[in-house]
């Protein structure tokens, strides 16, 4: 008893100023680095392939390796994070991310470049697994939807900024420096992290590597066999993947609930508004990527838009979800998440389904007011929702709760990546218009599933 004494408690108030700024600086460039990373890799590719002498279709492991890594490793090391504190994680995964960034630079061959952003998965894992988690432990109780809007804000900046930066980046040198770039930043980031980031508890219980290994199996084929659909893979390989990972994550579901402390937080989803809140996230990021991921098809080879101006069109719906985060960050500290985050993604079901009404021939405006309305919808639905998540879960229980957030949100992308190329396939000619009205369609279940919050106390 005497040590569970000494354990120093959650901050319920925060950190003091100006410990709080510091620790809003070294969330805000990690969480830039591992945002703007993955979306300039993309920018990169054709390059890339060039450059090493591959195929464009082998260049695509530069971003699977990443994805891969931080999709099998977030419950992990949220885990870890309740386990042995939520700063160290986030330290170590800077450190990670850092060096491994130096690594892809070095890289001369796919390979090394895609073991080295398999190393900076992990990295970028360890930053957004206890990135809510920290964010609770640095705000005030009554300001934590503030500082989740101030994440969505950098993330968003960072996602919108990702081609230009890319595009820049390639304009006056090689590759290698859109990973190089991170070095000096990672390190302004751990030296800051070590210095201002809370302590928080340590729970004391014994990391379950058996129950990590499973957590990675089930997840990593999961994502595969649904990729697979996507992307038209043999069906019998494809159920046999869905099979093998559904069978692991029974096993491994069925061993987590006798546990107080399990390693995939299946004990957070008994939390009504808990698991309504997880739910609601996987299908508005469903929604979103079936979105962001049919229209440069649209503008690029339908409307016969160049990639800058196609990059410009696409800008419009996360720089509007950042201007809004820290407003709807405020209001999510005081009205109900079931109905900000339900009256916005009505409004994104809205906005979908405007796209999917554009005219064979639209101007600028015409795209540029619809994306808006996307763009404000989802904004209204991102940090109340983040902030039900973190905040409907025990202190303790912080890492896990901020893991389950991150990856509620990486299978909804998955998911909707995976949709688009299953209707490209079946619909070649409008694929886009359909893809945007089915997301419309997922939108209005995630409003309604979001109202069903409305119920819970």
């Amino acid at each position: 008893m005497s040590a569970s004494i000494a354990l120093p408690a959650e901050p319920t108030d925060g950190l003091p100023i100006p410990q709080r700024y510091w620790g809003i600086l070294t969330i805000a460039l990690g969480l830039t680095m591992a945002v703007l990373d993955g979306a300039i890799a993309n920018v990169a590719l054709p390059t890339i392939a060039s450059d090493l002498n591959t195929s464009a279709a082998n260049s695509i492991w530069v971003v699977n390796a990443y994805q891969l890594a931080v999709t099998i490793s977030l419950l992990p090391l949220s885990s870890l994070g309740d386990i042995f504190g939520y700063r160290r994680v986030y330290q170590w995964g800077l450190v990670a991310f850092t060096v491994a960034s130096f690594g892809c630079a070095l890289s001369w061959s796919l390979p090394t470049l895609a073991a080295a952003r398999v190393f900076q998965g992990f990295g970028a894992a360890g930053i957004m697994s206890v990135n809510g988690a920290l964010v609770r432990a640095i705000y005030p109780r009554r300001w934590i939807g503030r500082g989740l809007g101030i994440n969505a804000t950098i993330g968003s900046i960072a996602s919108a900024a990702g081609p230009t930066a890319a595009a820049a980046i390639l304009s006056v040198a090689n590759w290698p420096w859109l990973f190089a770039i991170n070095v000096p930043l990672g390190c302004v980031a751990v030296a800051i992290a070590w210095r201002a980031l809370p302590a928080t508890p340590s729970s004391g219980v014994r990391f379950d590597v058996p129950a990590a290994l499973m957590s990675a199996i089930s997840l990593g084929v999961l994502i595969t066999a649904i990729d697979g659909v996507g992307h038209g893979e043999r069906t019998e390989w494809v159920i046999l993947q869905a099979v093998v990972a559904l069978a692991v994550g029974a096993v491994l579901v069925t061993r987590e609930l006798s546990r107080s402390s399990p390693l995939v937080p299946v004990d957070l989803m008994r939390i009504p508004v808990f698991a309504l809140s997880i739910c609601t996230s996987i299908c508005a990021f469903t929604a979103q990527s079936m979105a962001m991921v049919s229209l440069p098809f649209l503008f690029e080879s339908t409307l016969g838009l160049g990639q800058v101006k196609t990059g410009l069109l696409m800008t419009p719906w996360p720089l509007v979800v950042a201007l809004i985060a820290p407003f709807t960050g405020r209001l999510a500290d005081r009205y109900p998440v079931g109905i900000l985050s339900g009256a916005g993604l009505s409004v994104l079901a809205i906005g979908l389904g405007l796209v999917s009404l554009l005219p064979a021939h639209p101007n600028t405006w015409d795209i540029a007011w619809r994306m808006l309305i996307c763009g404000f919808g989802f904004g209204f639905f991102n940090t109340p929702n983040n902030r039900a998540i973190i905040i409907s879960a025990p202190s303790r229980r912080s890492g896990g709760a901020s893991g389950m957030q991150a990856s509620a949100r990486l299978v909804g992308q998955t998911v909707g990546a995976s949709l688009v190329a299953l209707v490209f396939g079946l619909f070649p000619v409008n694929g886009t218009t359909i893809t945007t009205l089915c997301g419309a369609a997922i939108a209005v279940a995630a409003a309604g599933v979001s109202m069903l919050r409305m119920m819970e106390r």
